[in-house]
């Protein structure tokens, strides 16, 4: 890994494992650590706002089909100028039951499966231009990478990477190669992030102090489920990390609001976790009637609720909290704060506030959402029309995506933003494990954040010609 050669690698709870004993390094060991990757690393070549080469076709090769993956190429397919040449599960029936989906379209994939490295070949193949990796998130970075090494554009659900150093390792690889590299944020796609990010950089709210994040929603029934996750992968992941282990949704739309890697960055973070209440005593009751789940019945589960607090470079404020467990209605929280507004989007109805008399009304709202719906928002609105599909922000994020490679354009989110987001797992399982020690968050554009400009062109001047194909 060429732009951390030399660079001891420490404290392995962070950086390399999933292994939940508290970091026995003094506080410091992880800040210094992280210091020493940053300060190793020499920006190659900025890939905010690159534009890489314009692709008439984009070839596009899919990696994971259990749970995200058949419904990315589902809306993949809908596209004009995709095709879609591969597919790769470990699991036979994952590949053939996807493929199947695609019968009466102009897709033909061959299939990869039936060992744990296969997913190399779909990336070495000519004829795919970008791949998209929707595994379990630990797995995420290496395919990225490979995919990267052999010269194809990547995509992958969130989060991007997993460890500080697979952070570093992807923006070295990006920067080397020249090839974007996305985290899937999908919740930056709805209607109501975009016409919010549109007031925003309108002016709307001010200046803005402060946002709300997080994902809450009870997954305890899914984790403990023999047949919702491979490998019972979710359930491992609560019983080996602490920290908040998915904290994208809600927080990358706090990001762009607050413009973070394009005149502000994040700079450090403290996290606090509870205890848990619920995960250790249901996998000891499941245990004592089911020797399946015996492996974990001694786990030490991460708290029920995770909550960090995240100060900017430009002195704003983030809360996000990450919560599986408690029982009570699902919130991915979206909150901004501002000068001149607020606006609170769940749970539902979204709300604004333009003052100190309380929320406006419903019709007020609805005049000025349409009023701020960007242009983005409308040309999905017209091509969903067209081809008869819904429109959700699945939809849009992929047919944006596209448009942006066929047209050679940047992408609206790049690596950085991918990297920087996902680097809050890592270092806010470090912060719990040391009784909520701050812990500094590294600056993965080494610097061109305070004159990077923005990415995503909501009034899509440039670009937007894709079509919709008709659902078949």
């Amino acid at each position: 890994m060429t732009g951390l050669a030399g660079v001891g690698i420490a404290g392995g709870s962070i950086l390399k494992g999933c292994a939940s004993e508290p970091d026995t390094n003094k506080k410091s060991g992880l800040d210094q650590l992280s210091k020493q990757l940053e300060k190793s690393h020499v920006q190659r070549f900025n890939m905010s706002g690159y534009a890489a080469p314009r692709l008439d076709t984009v070839g596009v090769g899919i990696i994971g089909l259990g749970n995200r993956g058949p419904n990315h190429m589902m809306n993949a397919s809908r596209i004009a100028g995709v095709k879609i040449n591969a597919l790769c599960d470990m699991q036979p029936e994952k590949a053939e039951s996807a493929k199947k989906m695609l019968a009466g379209t102009d897709h033909n994939p061959e299939i990869y499966t039936g060992n744990e490295e296969v997913w190399k070949k779909l990336c070495e193949r000519e004829d795919i231009d970008f791949v998209i990796v929707t595994t379990p998130w630990y797995m995420h970075a290496e395919m990225a990478v490979y995919a990267m090494d052999h010269g194809k554009h990547a995509a992958t659900e969130v989060v991007l990477a997993a460890t500080l150093e697979e952070c570093w390792q992807v923006v070295e690889t990006a920067e080397r190669t020249r090839k974007h590299c996305m985290m899937l944020g999908n919740t930056c796609y709805g209607k109501f992030s975009m016409v919010m990010l549109n007031m925003a950089r309108q002016g709307f709210f001010g200046d803005i102090v402060h946002g709300d994040c997080g994902y809450i929603a009870n997954k305890m029934k899914n984790n403990f489920s023999k047949d919702m996750y491979w490998d019972m992968w979710w359930l491992k992941q609560y019983g080996n990390r602490k920290g908040n282990i998915y904290p994208i949704h809600g927080f990358g739309w706090v990001a762009q609001m607050m413009d973070i890697n394009r005149g502000d960055k994040l700079d450090f973070l403290i996290s606090v976790e509870s205890k848990d209440f619920g995960m250790g005593g249901r996998a000891k009751e499941l245990a004592a009637t089911d020797d399946f789940y015996k492996p974990f019945a001694d786990k030490d589960f991460r708290g029920n609720i995770n909550t960090s607090v995240i100060k900017t470079s430009k002195g704003r404020t983030i809360i996000v909290q990450h919560d599986a467990t408690t029982f009570r209605p699902p919130t991915n929280t979206q909150g901004i704060y501002g000068t001149k507004g607020s606006v609170l989007g769940y749970p539902p109805p979204a709300r604004i506030s333009k003052g100190e008399d309380g929320w406006i009304s419903p019709e007020e709202y609805k005049a000025l959402e349409e009023k701020y719906t960007p242009n983005i928002v409308k040309k999905m609105d017209e091509l969903a029309k067209v081809s008869g599909s819904d429109v959700g922000g699945d939809l849009l994020m992929m047919w944006r995506l596209i448009d942006c490679l066929r047209n050679g354009l940047p992408l609206d989110q790049d690596v950085y933003d991918g990297v920087s987001w996902s680097s809050i797992l890592p270092l806010s399982e470090w912060s719990v494990n040391n009784r909520s020690y701050p812990i500094d968050i590294p600056d993965f554009t080494v610097g061109a954040w305070e004159t990077n400009k923005r990415n995503q062109d909501l009034t899509i001047a440039e670009g937007g010609n894709t079509k919709m194909k008709k659902m078949v």
